[in-house]
């Protein structure tokens, strides 16, 4: 899938030039001239990067770039701008902008810059990726050990739920035993049993499962131990 951006340029032969490479680079690009536009475009669509100008008319970009953030949209901001005294920079990357190309630029160095942006923030979001498990309409935070259940509902679960449900979901598919369990998770706790285990199931089971007499997540093999389907 090509990478979309967002295009904020309020002097249309230079967005046209920008828009063309762009795409010439295989981006797809939407193109705005207006700075209320570009932010309700920012809050209603998914975009990988937004090069944005500052002067616009309506809302200029500082302030567009400055309410992208208070949503907490972590989407990278590239400002292009006329602006170019080093208060200006310093102001555009403290509300939260990600680089800063002073008019007039070079095109190649514009592409460059983008190409690095979609680079560094394709890394960050395979990272999330990686720390946030999904499955069904549920969710796990293996971070901040937060879930969401089957009805939405967040839940804070302890350290020993996630290590848990990491071991559970890293052999996906697979059976995984009470003493695999117990020695991975709890290790040389002897005061505890394979009911433990059983009882961190039924949690999970309660959190998960629309039905937890019926799991579709959580399996019980009989006199082994579980299997996770997501």
């Amino acid at each position: 899938m090509p990478h979309k951006i967002l295009l904020v340029e309020d002097e249309e032969s230079l967005l046209d030039i920008i828009k063309l490479n762009l795409e010439l680079e295989g981006y797809e690009v939407t193109s705005v001239t207006n700075g209320k536009v570009a932010l309700h475009e920012i809050r209603n669509k998914r975009f990988d990067l937004v090069v944005l100008d500052v002067m616009l008319p309506e809302m200029d970009g500082f302030s567009i770039c400055h309410a992208v953030r208070l949503d907490n949209n972590p989407v990278p901001i590239l400002f292009l701008t006329a602006k170019n005294s080093s208060e200006d920079r310093v102001y555009g990357l403290k509300i939260g902008g990600d680089d800063y190309l002073s008019k007039p630029f070079n095109l190649e160095e514009l592409l460059l810059r983008v190409q690095i942006l979609l680079k560094r923030n394709s890394v960050a979001s395979n990272k999330e990726n990686n720390n946030v498990l999904h499955f069904g309409n549920c969710e796990v935070n293996f971070i901040t050990y937060e879930v969401k259940g089957y009805d939405g509902k967040k839940h804070q679960i302890t350290k020993r739920e996630i290590l848990l449900f990491k071991l559970l979901s890293e052999r996906k598919n697979e059976v995984v035993s009470r003493e695999e369990i117990l020695e991975k998770i709890w290790g040389e706790d002897v005061s505890t049993t394979t009911r433990t285990v059983d009882n961190y199931i039924v949690a999970f089971r309660k959190y998960f499962e629309q039905n937890p007499k019926e799991p579709k997540y959580f399996h019980s093999i009989r006199s082994v131990g579980y299997r996770f389907t997501p």
